[in-house]
């Protein structure tokens, strides 16, 4: 028999320190995400100096639109379907972060051997989709990892200036392999990247985001006006940042076109072509490759910076204001970069929509949390990321089958900053000053016409309530109630106390009970004891 007196065993205490000292869901979430960004950094940095970058601009063109319309498709149709589905299961948010490391290690060791081949393209683009999912997933995980719904912008804040240190972090190697052995070793290395956030990601709780389907209540939210209208802003801005991508890729590697005229001879490393009926041809005048790696580490520090800033700026003004300034901002610097051009223009107008799409994003996030507090956070966030990352392709689509100046793309894209800011603040009026609107501080901005309903519903159970209850002294009270009030004193109306301007009815001492005495005349602090 043993004995349960005394001295315990030491292991109790042991395993308490170390659940005390075991990271938390957030942090291995992080840490997943910072290598998995890391990789992603690496990659781009090998296809710069790989025949993606290198081979005659309008070769490149109709293969970029062609493999990103390949490629997103089945995302486009396979994502709405499956998500639900993913979203009930056990840890299928998390089988979705760890594949998509494990797939990319395996891709990017299959792009060492091919980076001079066509075969890099396929395998570019299945890595950039495979990105895309990883990001819808991490949308969805971001809110089972935190412990409250006020914690959940600053995770994403977080999350966002993690992803341009990791990536800062991750080029320093990446460039000395780069000079040492060239794009491969920096493939290699991020094919280990890739591998090691999958392995991390193996330490991520199996929960489940959504265990329920979607209820009335949850679609009725997400269709409120403010969602609605910042959810639109917000898709404009990440189309935005899809288009600048492209443009800056094609513009930093010099194509220009001009007429080509006759008998001068074509100049060195151009081609001529057909192009509606004229000679046009196409000089190749691309930059260095460190051109590159300058707009790449503004757009790396634009990011992080807006994460920084915002949620200050949510404490001192609304979400939506955060989203009219970055739609702005980005507007703003568009313009500047029209009129400088050339690297500086392209570094200006890369930081400033890095920034003002991650400084609208976790405004939208906090108006989702704000406005929809019924909604399950790891199906809707989720829901709108494929949502904006079909727009992301959409929007790069447009430079790549479309030949564009960058100059004349950055005047586009201000223009379609400031249309998007100017619309979303009309529309967020016109739903605030509209006669009979509600401001809902759950729900809020509603229609008038739901206002008008909830307005006349609130007037109908008020008349309601006012003739079934009768006035305390008045002489509209019913003859039933009067009735029933002498009756029997226990039931007079429970109202009649807590009307400050009524003196209490003591009735007739002689006649009445001392046991049906009101008892609300001790909670009346101005009236004197008996």
């Amino acid at each position: 028999m043993s004995d349960t007196t005394g001295w315990q065993p030491l292991s109790q205490p042991q395993q308490r320190a170390a659940e005390a000292f075991a990271p938390s869901p957030f942090v291995r979430l992080a840490r997943t995400h910072a290598l998995l960004v890391a990789g992603d950094a690496l990659i781009a940095l090998a296809l710069a100096g790989s025949l993606f970058f290198s081979i005659d601009p309008s070769d490149a063109r109709w293969r970029v639109g062609l493999y990103l319309v390949l490629t997103m498709a089945p995302f486009a149709i396979v994502s709405p379907l499956i998500g639900p589905a993913l979203d009930r299961m056990a840890g299928g948010r998390r089988w979705m972060i760890i594949g998509s490391g494990g797939l990319r290690a395996v891709i990017a060791l299959l792009m060492v051997r091919d980076l001079d081949s066509l075969l890099l393209f396929p395998y570019a683009f299945a890595i950039l989709v495979l990105g895309k999912g990883y990001h819808v997933a991490k949308s969805a995980v971001v809110p089972t990892t935190v412990a409250s719904d006020e914690a959940l912008v600053e995770a994403n804040a977080k999350l966002s200036l993690l992803s341009g240190v990791a990536g800062a972090v991750a080029v320093v190697p990446g460039l000395l392999l780069a000079w040492l052995g060239g794009p491969q070793w920096v493939t290699g290395l991020a094919a280990v990247v890739f591998a090691a956030g999958a392995i991390v990601g193996l330490k991520l709780p199996a929960t489940t985001v959504a265990p329920e389907p979607e209820g009335a209540e949850e679609r009725a939210e997400l269709r409120s006006a403010g969602i609605l209208l910042s959810a639109s802003a917000m898709g404009l801005l990440r189309g935005i940042v899809g288009f600048l991508t492209f443009l800056l890729a094609f513009e930093l590697r010099g194509e220009q076109e001009r007429p080509f005229v006759a008998g001068l001879g074509a100049e060195i490393g151009s081609s001529t072509r057909e192009v509606l009926g004229f000679s046009v041809t196409t000089v190749n005048t691309g930059s260095p490759t460190w051109h590159f790696g300058v707009v790449a580490a503004l757009a790396a520090i634009g990011g992080p910076l807006a994460a920084v800033l915002t949620p200050r700026m949510r404490r001192a003004t609304s979400e939506e204001r955060i989203i009219v300034g970055a739609l702005g901002f980005a507007a703003a610097m568009a313009a500047l970069a029209t009129g400088l051009g050339g690297l500086v223009g392209a570094a200006a107008i890369g930081f400033a929509v890095a920034m003002a799409s991650v400084a609208a994003k976790l405004a939208f996030d906090s108006i989702v949390q704000r406005d929809a507090p019924d909604v399950n956070r790891g199906r809707s966030f989720a829901r709108f990321e494929t949502r904006f990352q079909l727009i992301w392709v959409v929007g790069a689509f447009i430079p790549v089958v479309i030949p564009l100046p960058g100059q004349l793309g950055y005047l586009l894209l201000g223009l379609a900053a400031l249309g998007a800011a100017v619309s979303y603040e009309l529309g967020r009026r016109s739903f605030q000053q509209a006669d009979g609107v509600v401001v809902h501080p759950r729900r809020g901005l509603v229609p008038p016409r739901l206002a008008e309903m909830s307005r006349n519903g609130a007037k109908r159970a008020a008349e309601a309530a006012r003739r079934r209850a009768p006035i305390p002294g008045s002489a509209r009270s019913t003859s039933a109630g009067e009735a029933a009030g002498a009756a029997d004193p226990a039931s007079a109306d429970p109202c009649r106390a807590p009307d400050p301007g009524a003196a209490p009815d003591r009735g007739d001492p002689a006649d009445a009970d001392p046991a049906d005495a009101d008892p609300f005349r001790s909670r009346d602090p101005g009236a004197a004891a008996d």
